[in-house]
């Protein structure tokens, strides 16, 4: 049979429908896409429109001219920086406390879901999720006040009970290995139940028709553990581990600040508050710009390098 050619009238038919139902779609989708731009709004404005202002490290700045019209000094900042031995050891002191939250703060919610998601009582369930999840919602000022209170050398809790037990009082703030501990254990109480709730959601979409597969072949719950829920995590991880290492730079200001004394300071000083002190306090805004720049671009470097790994894996982000 002759192959009757296709018109343009026919043609247009189709894309003409096309449009129509995406014009329809649109319109049925605009309350979701208004309920994107408040968190829009904050992006474009308290994040990429500040990036302008990252000029600042490679100028003289002062408020007299201004950001556009301070001289440019080039890479001045950056080498008092990296001279001196003070900024250098902040830096450190940076890495040091992020890699040490980052090994025992990121297993800690995993877990937490793993065990909550073993628990058959639902009651019991739901006690065990609000009171982790309740420190979360708490700000680094009272949880600086309950650790004060916990382990203050005047009155604590902890050394009142070791005076009862005839022991001395221990100085747990004023040490630092013991500060440290400190530092890295309210902010894995704080965190670890709200961080559970992504991996509890990853938890549910795992069929649990391999749990009773696995239990009739004789696996224990270690073991279904080890071979099913873990490997299900697995995506879940190592997103959040390609996420985490892009913060590695970063210690959280609020933590910090409410924690550190003058005694701690050799390892409590982070570039977070070095650069309230330094910038805001004594306004030296070029120099911590280029520090805080810094820490952008190493963040950078770790989260591409560690996505990059994971894409060898076939569990990259982008």
């Amino acid at each position: 049979m002759p192959i009757t050619p296709v018109t343009a009238g026919t043609d247009s038919v189709p894309k003409a429908k096309q449009a129509f139902y995406a014009t329809k779609r649109f319109r049925q989708n605009i309350p979701l896409l208004l309920m994107l731009v408040p968190g829009i709004l904050y992006y474009v404005i308290f994040r990429y429109l500040p990036m302008g202002g990252l000029v600042i490290a490679f100028k003289d700045y002062n408020f007299h001219d201004g950001i556009l019209s301070s001289p440019w000094v080039g890479l001045k900042y950056f080498k008092i920086l990296f001279q001196s031995s003070a900024t250098l050891q902040i830096i450190w002191n940076t890495l040091e406390l992020s890699i040490l939250n980052l090994i025992f703060g990121f297993p800690a919610p995993i877990i937490i879901a793993i065990a909550l998601n073993e628990v058959r009582k639902r009651w019991l369930k739901r006690w065990i999720q609000t009171i982790i999840y309740l420190p979360h919602f708490l700000s680094w000022v009272i949880i600086a006040g309950l650790v004060l209170t916990l382990f203050s050398i005047d009155g604590g809790t902890v050394n009142k009970l070791l005076e009862q037990w005839g022991m001395e009082p221990v100085p747990f703030l004023y040490r630092i290995q013991s500060w440290v501990a400190i530092f890295i254990g309210s902010g894995m109480w704080k965190e670890m139940g709200f961080g559970a709730i992504i991996y509890l959601a990853a938890l549910s979409s795992i069929d649990p028709s391999l749990y009773e597969s696995a239990a009739l072949d004789g696996a224990g719950k270690l073991r279904q553990i080890w071979h099913i829920t873990l490997p299900g995590l697995r995506p879940t991880i190592i997103l959040l581990l390609i996420l985490g290492m892009g913060r590695l730079m970063e210690v959280g200001f609020d933590q910090v600040y409410n924690l550190q004394n003058p005694t701690v300071l050799e390892k409590a000083e982070v570039i977070s508050t070095y650069v309230y002190k330094v910038g805001l306090q004594k306004a030296q805004f070029s120099l911590t710009t280029a520090m805080g720049l810094f820490e952008s671009f190493v963040g950078l470097v770790l989260l591409l390098s560690a996505n990059a790994l994971a894409r060898k894996f076939d569990q990259g982000l982008f």
